[in-house]
């Protein structure tokens, strides 16, 4: 099935870069198809099936890239700059060829030898699969922030682990989540490069023994596992600069247990060869089982083994001076996942290299930094002291003495405070101890930040305000950002074009150009354009809808959009809550001059989160009630999208009219989905939370529409809020909620949604739906009120396009490479 976002790479023109051209291709791209068809897969042209020809002609593409890639390397390892290196346990990259053809400007020569092949670029492009190294918003910062370093030509690379099965595969039946593998790499991926002599250990020192079907840690039985690097370009805008995503597969030493094979043993014999490869071969679990806990904690320190001997192997091949290090490399801890870096680095530092322990922490402490990315209690990683012990005794060693270090300082400042010295302390005294990895993170790096605003003072001022008090001079922020190039120029290939024909094309590499737009939104010629931009989005959403799933939507409605992971703060269940107000509303009056409107939901739920996935079968209820209502036909309609990735999201966010961003005020860390939206001309409706408070006061509150509490009078309200009061006294909102309870929307059960009706009255309503409901239905009344007015609208969109500038990731990493890492661009020939 074509995608959009391979229609994107064959219609939308690829400007190059304000700086330079695109840089000159060796070879015919039409012979190297051609003889990758035919050595590669050992078939013949006219028998290839669609797969084939897929990969060779990404692995045509890959041929194209090499030589910069090779050279990028060179001109690294001659300059010898300070390099960067961004540890992430997730990479959402989604699909590479096209993203590739389009940073590499190499559209005109792939298109003249898919001209001659007589192939279908954007069919063979929906036979990649989206890669499964990610599951949210985590990973596709971590892949818009690599796009912006080779782009920016800065020196760096990313690490990650190479997850054979991503997280799921979201399949809905009966309106119910449905978890299904998802063997991404179940054919071989014509990206990535395995360099076989790169592997390095990490030393673990308990086995693992399968007893009964279930893994069981073995103490005091140490233990070697390998990491094998395999490699993935990442192409900078141009295609001057390709760094490299170096990806961590699992393998054990390259022997087996010749003693218990002859003993008829066999499969003990090559016992660790599976225990060992089993460690990467799914994204990191969950936490709700004891065998999903202890699974992600050694792929953390797989992770950060493998990546630290990797980096201080390269350190020192063109260094001899240990004290050096900080001045060339710099390390990004994305979220408290890799925060066992600063241990492993006293670990090698201390006992590997034989430095002293001050000389070794200064070094830890300037050349690491953390950002963090939840103010969620929940989500900040505690792992069990006793966890540790079995598996990385040294490193708690070393993580006690970090911890008595660092207690003796606060003592020294705050004397007799032994309440701020618990709060402070890297240890979690209680029935269970524990070590607190963001506080590990915090007291062993030179920088902490947030990624928005608000984030980053809630993070400072209450969720590790003693930290704070201790290291000041430590936190700051660095706002989200995501790249334009895939998320507008690739994406969106009308509005593209039109932003191009208007003001240039300087605005896929300096997306701050886009303020030449802002007197074109009273441009009544260029209005018309720009909704004539919309309307194509739609259109092509639209049809690929029906061609995918067979459902036809009214496209002249609003399209209204909600995709993110499923979670109780992100409210979409109060999304659905007035969806059910607008329901009724059209039911008792069918003539009402409410325009049509369609919401669109995304996201997958953790298998073990049972309301998330409530939630969603809710959502999928109230969807197939109001399809069946003749009274809100064509007026109204919900649709659930399930299998949310990269790919879906490049189709459905060009098409959005309106962008759903509701969570709890103080909850949400940034959210990318809204400077998505933004940057392709959704309005957004949200509470003043993340960085959405930022993108409102870019392009004006009047070009917004904001309601809700705010994070101060959510957090003040905690004492004395009851969601009886909202129940009793708005009759729309208890009426939504008697439906829901009464069995309206689960054929008469009253029971199937009971949990929801307990959430949200019995239980307190901890993210206070309830308060916002009626705001939010007011708002979205004021929604309905513009869309009678398409020049106002078009205005207020084309407004928020232009002021989006401050949104894209090459902005985010100049701010990380001036204020954080120190690092600067090394350009390539």
């Amino acid at each position: 099935m074509p995608t959009e976002n391979t229609k994107a790479a064959a219609t939308a023109p690829r400007p190059a870069p304000a700086t330079a051209g695109p840089v000159r291709f060796a070879g015919d791209p039409n012979a190297s198809y051609e003889r990758r068809l035919v050595l590669d897969h050992v078939v013949a042209p006219g028998a290839a099936t669609l797969h084939q020809r897929f990969a060779a002609v990404a692995r045509a593409v890959r041929d194209l890239l090499t030589e910069r890639w090779l050279e990028t390397r060179e001109a690294y390892n001659r300059a010898n700059p300070k390099r960067i290196y961004y540890l992430s346990m997730e990479f959402l990259i989604g699909r590479s060829l096209t993203n590739n053809i389009t940073n590499l400007m190499a559209e005109p020569v792939v298109r003249e030898a898919m001209e001659r092949e007589k192939l279908d670029l954007m069919e063979l492009a929906a036979e990649e699969p989206d890669a499964g190294l990610g599951n949210g918003g985590l990973g596709r910062l971590a892949a818009c922030f690599l796009d912006s370093m080779a782009t920016l030509q800065l020196p760096a690379m990313g690490y990650g682990l190479r997850y054979e099965y991503g997280i799921f595969r979201q399949e809905i039946e009966n309106g119910t989540q449905v978890e299904r593998p998802d063997n991404w790499l179940r054919r071989p991926d014509p990206w990535e490069v395995v360099r076989p002599l790169r592997t390095v250990e990490a030393r673990i020192n308990c086995s693992v023994h399968i007893r009964n079907g279930a893994p069981q840690l073995e103490p005091n039985q140490p233990r070697v596992l390998v990491g094998v690097p395999f490699d993935r370009p990442v192409v900078g805008y141009g295609g001057r600069t390709v760094n490299t995503l170096r990806l961590w597969g699992a393998a054990a030493p390259d022997f087996f247990d010749l003693g218990e094979f002859n003993h008829g043993d066999f499969f003990g014999a090559v016992l660790d060869r599976v225990t060992a490869e089993n460690l990467t071969r799914v994204l990191y679990p969950d936490d709700s089982t004891d065998a999903g806990r202890r699974l992600r904690f050694v792929q953390e320190f797989f992770l950060v083994a493998c990546s630290l001997a990797d980096i201080l192997r390269r350190f020192r091949e063109g260094n001899n001076d240990w004290h050096t290090l900080p001045d060339k490399v710099a390390i990004q801890l994305n979220d408290t996942h890799p925060a066992l870096a600063v241990s492993e680095l006293m670990r090698v530092l201390v006992d590997d290299v034989k430095l002293g322990w001050d000389e070794s922490w200064d070094l830890t402490v300037r050349t690491l930094a953390y950002t963090n990315h939840t103010l969620l209690p929940e989500a900040l990683e505690r792992w069990p002291v006793g966890l540790f012990e079995l598996v990385l005794p040294r490193h708690l060693e070393i993580v006690f003495e970090i911890n008595r270090r660092f207690l003796d300082t606060v003592r020294a400042k705050y004397p007799g405070d032994e309440g701020k010295v618990a709060r402070a302390s890297i240890i979690e005294e209680g029935a269970t101890r524990a070590v607190r990895m963001a506080h590990l993170a915090i007291v062993g790096t030179h920088s902490t930040n947030g990624v928005a605003a608000i984030h980053s003072e809630l993070l400072r001022t209450r969720t590790v305000k003693d930290l704070a008090d201790v290291f000041p001079e430590r936190f700051g922020n660095k706002t989200n950002g995501v790249t334009p190039r895939r998320w507008l120029n690739l994406c969106n290939p009308a509005l593209a074009n039109l932003i191009t024909d208007a003001i240039g094309d300087e605005w896929v590499t300096d997306l701050a150009k886009l303020r030449a737009l802002v007197p074109l939104a009273d441009d009544p010629s260029f209005r018309a354009a720009f909704r004539r931009a919309k309307e194509a989005a739609k259109t092509r959403f639209t049809d690929w809808l029906q061609g995918a799933t067979g459902l036809v939507v009214n496209p002249v409605s609003i399209f209204d959009c909600q995709i993110k992971r499923i979670h109780e703060y992100k409210r979409q269940l109060l999304n659905v809550l007035q969806i059910i107000v607008l329901y009724n509303r059209f039911r008792a009056d069918p003539n009402a001059p409410i325009p049509p409107r369609t919401f669109f939901f995304a996201g997958k739920a953790a298998p073990a989160y049972t309301l998330a996935k409530l939630i969603i079968k809710l959502i999928n209820s109230v969807a197939g009630v109001v399809a069946t209502d003749p009274a809100v036909r064509g007026r109204l309609q919900v649709v659930f999208l399930a299998e949310y990735n990269v790919s879906l999201a490049e189709r459905l966010i060009p098409a959005a009219d309106v962008s759903e961003q509701i969570s709890t005020a103080g909850y949400e860390a940034s959210g990318t989905s809204n400077m998505k939206f933004m940057m392709n001309g959704a309005l957004t409706v949200g509470t003043r939370d993340g960085a959405t408070i930022e993108m409102a006061q870019e392009a004006g509150e009047e070009n917004f529409f904001l309601f809700g509490l705010t994070a101060e009078q959510v957090a003040t309200s905690r004492g004395w809020y009851d969601p009886h009061w909202h129940y009793n006294h708005d009759p729309e909102t208890r009426a939504a909620l008697d439906m829901i309870g009464s069995g309206h929307f689960s054929g008469g059960d009253p029971n199937v949604f009971r949990p929801i009706w307990d959430v949200l009255l019995t239980k307190g309503d901890n993210y206070m739906h309830l308060a916002d409901l009626g705001p939010y239905v007011r708002t979205q009344e004021r929604v309905a009120e513009l869309r009678a007015d398409p020049d106002g609208w078009a205005r207020k969109a084309i407004l928020n396009v232009a002021h989006s500038g401050r949104f894209s990731s090459d902005r985010s990493i100049t701010e990380y490479a001036t204020q954080i890492w120190n690092a600067k661009p090394c350009p390539v020939g």
